[in-house]
């Protein structure tokens, strides 16, 4: 998930930006881990798992291969992508 920025002109106004218009790194990890849990079923809710997981793949705390498995399972919203890691036996 991409953090949402202000639109400036120049590139010294984001660095002088308040810091209430950024998401601190904590509160993005908490955004995305409530993203990743979204029930199987909704609509969209594979890719929003999806994008949640490669968030946690960036930060290096989700493997390539379960990444794998949530970009698989992004297309289809009814399937649980922690389902089919323990059909899988994937660590």
């Amino acid at each position: 998930m991409m953090r949402s920025r202000p639109v400036f002109d120049r590139a010294d106004e984001w660095d002088n930006a308040p810091l209430c218009q950024a998401l601190s790194e904590d509160d993005e990890a908490r955004q995305n881990w409530d993203l990743i849990r979204t029930p199987p079923g909704t609509e969209w809710s594979g890719r929003t798992r999806y994008a949640a997981a490669t968030f946690f793949y960036h930060r290096g705390e989700m493997s390539a291969e379960v990444l794998e498995v949530y970009r698989i399972c992004s297309r289809i919203d009814a399937e649980d992508p922690l389902d089919v890691l323990r059909r899988c036996g994937a660590r």
